[in-house]
């Protein structure tokens, strides 16, 4: 069994912000992958499914993101897993707008969503990272990331998403150098 955490705000007024991309993602595997409707569970809300063979639980913490490590701690104690059985979904402004890029362990670079997991289940778990993009001045990164995506990046955006969703049975597997090769494959064309 596996935990997919998306990160991001809860409430319809930051849907669209790229800081919720991580939710965005979450919300993409459940619908391609006909996960069951979303309950509240763990401070948050959870869709169980399966992908290939593998049972997933997507959650999404309803904690806003600086408290996303308690809702995904909950999770994970409830399942008796461990920090290598959870995958985090988030945005991340060092990567170029719509790359993805899969690593385990690491930093929180300044992303609370991040940091509030690393103190919560420790740092071992693996991370997609969903380019953003900087905005060019650490001055104007906080109404950066809590900007909606701009109409010009939607289809983009949607693409990505769908070959996130799409291609998510090799992140299940464990393949994550497959997973970031298709997404690439399929966001190009």
């Amino acid at each position: 069994m596996q935990i997919w955490a998306g990160l991001g705000n809860p409430g319809a007024q930051y849907a669209m912000h790229r800081h919720n991309v991580g939710f965005m993602a979450i919300d993409a595997i459940a619908e391609v992958h006909g996960f069951s409707p979303p309950k509240k569970q763990f401070q948050g809300w959870t869709q169980e499914g399966r992908i290939g063979g593998d049972k997933i639980i997507l959650l999404k913490p309803a904690t806003f993101m600086n408290e996303s490590g308690r809702s995904i701690r909950a999770a994970v104690d409830f399942y008796k897993l461990d920090e290598s059985a959870v995958t985090v979904f988030h945005d991340e402004l060092d990567l170029a707008p719509f790359k993805v890029k899969v690593k385990t362990g690491g930093g929180a670079a300044g992303h609370n969503g991040l940091r509030s997991t690393d103190s919560h289940i420790g740092k071992e778990y693996r991370r997609v990272r969903i380019g953003i993009g900087h905005p060019g001045h650490k001055d104007r990164v906080h109404g950066y990331v809590l900007g909606n995506y701009a109409k010009a990046e939607i289809e983009e955006l949607s693409d990505l998403l769908g070959a996130i969703a799409a291609e998510a049975e090799w992140l299940a597997r464990g393949d994550d150098p497959r997973f970031m090769n298709e997404i690439a494959l399929r966001i190009q064309g």
